[in-house]
């Protein structure tokens, strides 16, 4: 088994990269490697801030590893919340922000979204990149008591339940950022 760094604190994300990369490869988070930092996320695109999350692992930790950044982004908002999905609302608060998105699409037919999922990989002295989207609509009420974010809100194409409602293995296979994975899967698997 290899163990890849994952910079992210955020437990449920690890889980769910975990659960994506595995029996392969063993997901180490932030935590783990005893980063306590809040890594910037200064970039106008998810693909910027993953990049920053890795190259600031690569400076202080001198390790290879993979960072995401991902996002809700509304069609009728242009884009919005994007790469402010997590602190949307002003803060950082799943309910917080899923509420605020809610009530400024009160009223709004056009309820079309996509997540979006950009992977920025340091691996061997070279940065790589990986996306997956996955569309969908938004509802007018959560649903569901799984995932995280804005899963409760978002039926994907195809799918009469969100996100929230799926149990991990149906997520995993047509999330965002599961897209992105089987990418990254892909190409670690042709350096072997």
């Amino acid at each position: 088994m290899i163990e890849m760094v994952f910079a992210s604190q955020n437990k449920k994300k690890t889980e769910e990269m975990q659960a994506l990369l595995a029996p392969e490869y063993k997901i180490l988070n932030l935590a783990d490697i005893g980063c306590m930092a809040d890594i910037p996320e200064t970039g106008i695109s998810f693909a910027e801030n993953a990049a920053l999350k890795t190259a600031y692992i690569k400076t202080h930790y001198k390790l290879d590893g993979f960072a995401d950044d991902s996002g809700l982004e509304v069609e009728v908002l242009n884009g919005e919340p994007g790469i402010y999905s997590a602190r949307y609302a002003g803060a950082r608060g799943d309910v917080l922000n899923m509420e605020f998105l809610l009530n400024k699409m009160a009223g709004i037919a056009n309820r079309r979204a996509n997540f979006t999922c950009a992977i920025s990989l340091q691996f061997r002295g070279e940065a790589y990149l990986f996306e997956g989207k996955v569309f969908g609509n938004l509802l007018t009420a959560p649903r569901g008591k799984a995932g995280f974010g804005y899963d409760p809100i978002f039926v994907p194409e195809g799918y009469a339940q969100t996100f929230a409602e799926m149990d991990a293995t149906e997520k995993n296979k047509i999330s965002h950022r599961a897209l992105a994975v089987a990418k990254l899967r892909d190409f670690l698997k042709a350096q072997v």
